[in-house]
């Protein structure tokens, strides 16, 4: 028996080195290659489109019509109608060029758009006022929040703005936001609509099929697809039902391409502000109103901030609107936003990634209407 151990243990000893060994190798060797960081240079040409639909819906459903008027860029942003804002970056033109970007023939505009450096305006006469002259404000800041016929416990949260604390504010108005990623008039970017295009979109054309870009120091094919999930939006068909007296309840016809959906309102009742969000969350929400991302529309759907895509209705509590003088409630959809980069990542870490042109489409629909009579 001692023959046969003394045998086996140096036999035992040599196999425990060996895969200590291979082990060690192994942890080395994937070390170094999560080490390896890829060397990716940001794409030569970037563009960006907004796309968006804002409407005004009056009680009932009924929807007016969108106002007309001239083009301009940022439209999609605050004036209502059917908007697209385009905006290019060359990284080697840092002063813009002129370019052309080809559109589809749903777009019925023809075969292409210009593209024009942008020129910021001259700054607006005048300075900022007398500090001195500015009012102490006075009054209330009652936020409510949640689809629900009555008013939850513990709400509303008050803020008495004469005399508010930064955390008392913040507990009503920090809440989540999207940093700026799309179209923006910027210096060294080339936008439309502009100058010479400022024709509206017309009436139920579509941005769906192939689209190009051209102009000096552009790269070569650049050319890609927008499809149905990022085609402009269908006005929101919203209709408010009920008295603010008591429990008015939002109702909308779901949109098919519509990742989630956000609800705020707003009214005034003497020197009280009342706010109320369809958040499940104390979140006003602010910063919400405007596009997202992908992955901010999934986080903050899970959190129940955002309302799902499958709902369709909404109770804001009663009566807390009573007594104002028409609150205005303003919904949005969030589309599903689109990133194309070009050539793809390498799957090899060590071989550079150049990339040559990307695109970011963002879609959304917005409405406002007014709750009540």
């Amino acid at each position: 028996m001692a023959s046969y151990m003394n045998g086996r243990m140096p036999l035992m000893s040599t196999l425990r080195s060996r895969v200590l060994a291979l082990t060690v190798l192994v942890l080395v060797l994937t070390t170094a290659a999560g080490a390896q960081q890829q060397v990716v240079r940001p794409p030569v040409a970037q563009l960006w489109i907004d796309l968006a639909t804002n409407t005004i819906a009056a009680p009932g459903g009924l929807r007016l019509p969108s106002f007309g008027g001239e083009n301009r860029f940022g439209n999609t942003r605050f004036a209502f109608g059917r908007y697209m804002d385009v905006a290019l970056a060359v990284r080697t033109r840092p002063q813009g060029i002129q370019a052309t970007q080809s559109i589809p023939q749903g777009m019925r505009m023809g075969a292409s758009l210009p593209l024009d450096p942008f020129r910021a305006a001259p700054p607006a006469p005048g300075g900022p006022g007398d500090a001195s002259q500015v009012e102490q404000p006075k009054g209330r800041i009652l936020f409510y929040w949640g689809c629900s016929t009555d008013v939850r416990s513990g709400q509303p949260r008050i803020i008495d703005v004469s005399r508010a604390t930064p955390q008392e504010w913040a507990s009503v108005f920090a809440g989540r936001y999207a940093p700026e990623r799309g179209a923006t008039a910027e210096a060294g970017r080339s936008i439309w609509p502009n100058d010479r295009d400022k024709r509206m979109l017309p009436d139920g054309n579509s941005v769906q099929g192939e689209h190009a870009i051209a102009g000096d120091s552009v790269p070569a094919g650049f050319r890609f697809m927008i499809g149905q999930a990022q085609d402009i939006m269908p006005a929101i068909e919203l209709s408010p039902q009920g008295d603010p007296e008591a429990s008015v309840t939002l109702q909308w016809r779901a949109i098919p391409t519509a990742r989630a959906y956000f609800i705020s309102a707003f009214g005034a009742k003497g020197s009280d502000f009342i706010i109320w969000s369809s958040s499940e969350l104390p979140e006003a929400g602010m910063g919400l109103l405007d596009y997202l991302s992908n992955a901010n529309i999934e986080r903050w759907t899970g959190e129940r901030v955002l309302l799902s895509a499958s709902a369709t209705r909404c109770a804001v509590p009663r009566g807390i609107f009573a007594g104002t003088d028409g609150a205005i409630a303003r919904m949005i959809a969030y589309g599903a936003e689109l990133n194309l980069v070009q050539p793809p990542r390498p799957t090899d870490p060590r071989t550079p990634w150049e990339q040559q042109w990307a695109v970011r489409v963002r879609v959304k629909s917005t409405v406002m209407t007014v709750l009540g009579q």
